[in-house]
């Protein structure tokens, strides 16, 4: 059944896939940053001295560390692309070789001998190189006013993102036994890198007007505790067996009834 437009409330949300949205009230142009091609780059990096490899880096050794005793994982990881470089391939200048370097920073954290929490910072630069990405150059060159300055701001129309998700995977203790007697904080670092090209272009895009303004915020209500327990339900006060079946199928146990009778 068709959905009339009284019915529908433009919002975001899932589209209903049973019905249909009724005809869009306009048709509206819009200026976005269009990916024309991206590529991922996965690496498992650990420690190693001299210059980085595909699965090396320098930095991922910290500086020494007062008695430490146990790692207990990485946090507020943050990416910085610091350069970018564009080389138009011969076969086709739309492809660009790119030579890509940011900077991937973190917090290391464990515990001392003293059983306090304490934290190092990790700034891991790298450099990538992706040999053939879809990158064509903006034909248009844009040029924008600010308000209130009113003054005139060119833009770049193309656009290289990075986009990151890191995790330190590991993380071990070593002790410089032939020199001070020092010890460092060796991690493994593992992380997913996107790397996009985009150009700002014009879309036209069906819409339903501007967004309904939204409902009021709910206010959580204060609960008696003793009232939320009584309607919890009563837990379970033996966990669940961890039993293999006696029997793979049903015609297994057919056969283990009519053997015993």
């Amino acid at each position: 059944m068709a959905i009339t437009r009284d019915e529908f409330i433009p919002r975001p949300g899932i589209v209903n896939k049973q019905g249909h949205l009724p005809d869009p009230s306009e048709l509206v142009c819009i200026e976005i940053p269009k990916v024309f091609d991206q590529c991922l780059i996965k690496r498992c990096l650990v420690y190693a001295c001299g210059p980085d490899t595909i699965d090396t880096d320098e930095e991922l050794r910290s500086n020494p560390l007062k008695d430490p005793r146990v790692f207990s994982g990485c946090r507020d990881y943050q990416l910085k692309l610091c350069s970018v470089e564009k080389i138009p391939l011969k076969t086709n200048p739309n492809f660009k070789k790119l030579i890509v370097s940011f900077e991937i920073s973190f917090y290391a954290d464990y515990i001392n001998s003293c059983g306090e929490i304490e934290s190092e910072k990790f700034e891991i630069n790298r450099t990538e190189v992706i040999p053939k990405l879809y990158c064509p150059d903006s034909i248009a060159q844009i040029s924008a006013t600010t308000i209130p300055t009113g003054k005139s701001k060119d833009h770049d129309g193309e656009i290289v993102k990075l986009e990151l998700v890191a995790e330190c995977l590991d993380g071990t203790f070593y002790r410089d036994d032939c020199g001070c007697g020092e010890s460092f904080l060796d991690i493994t670092l593992g992380f997913h890198l996107i790397v996009k090209c985009e150009l700002i272009v014009q879309l036209l895009i069906p819409a339903y007007g501007y967004c309904p303004i939204p409902v009021q915020c709910e206010e959580d209500p204060e609960e008696d505790p003793c009232e939320r327990f009584d309607r919890e339900p009563v837990p379970k006060f033996f966990p669940d067996q961890n039993l293999e079946p006696l029997f793979e199928n049903e015609s297994d146990y057919c056969e283990y009834v009519e053997y015993n009778n």
